[in-house]
């Protein structure tokens, strides 16, 4: 098993699933990518790195790497808040899914993958489901 390390600690990757409000299924692929682009951009201020991103209509599974110092449940609160808000922004047809300004569940699945080899995440994240 390779560990990521800094100058004081090793750390593994952690996988987040992302469901939708009332599990509505509204994430296409142009929505799968425009809410990992804001991933991306969002989680360098955070030394957070994505490593795998899938979809399904109602949910998103992300893999990233992050350090120890990486306030996670801050990152993961930022960027719901701000995806939400700018995916019902630039793709208005959702809102006749949603309402108010949530596109996401208020709650979030976060789990270490547990030293699990990456390829054997990654097929898991690729199931649909």
């Amino acid at each position: 098993m390779k560990l990521d390390s800094n100058n004081h600690s090793v750390f593994l990757m952690y996988h987040l699933v992302l469901v939708v409000k009332y599990r509505r299924k509204v994430i296409d692929d142009t929505i799968s990518d425009y809410a990992k682009n804001k991933f991306v951009s969002l989680s360098e201020k955070y030394n957070i790195t994505l490593v795998e991103w899938n979809h399904d209509m109602d949910h998103v599974h992300i893999l990233f790497k992050a350090q120890p110092n990486s306030e996670l449940s801050t990152f993961i609160n930022a960027y719901k808040s701000a995806s939400s808000r700018l995916i019902k922004k630039d793709f208005p047809h959702v809102r006749k899914k949603l309402w108010k300004e949530m596109f996401w569940s208020r709650s979030f699945c976060l789990l270490t993958t547990g030293g699990s080899p990456i390829e054997v995440v990654k097929n898991i994240l690729k199931i649909k489901g």
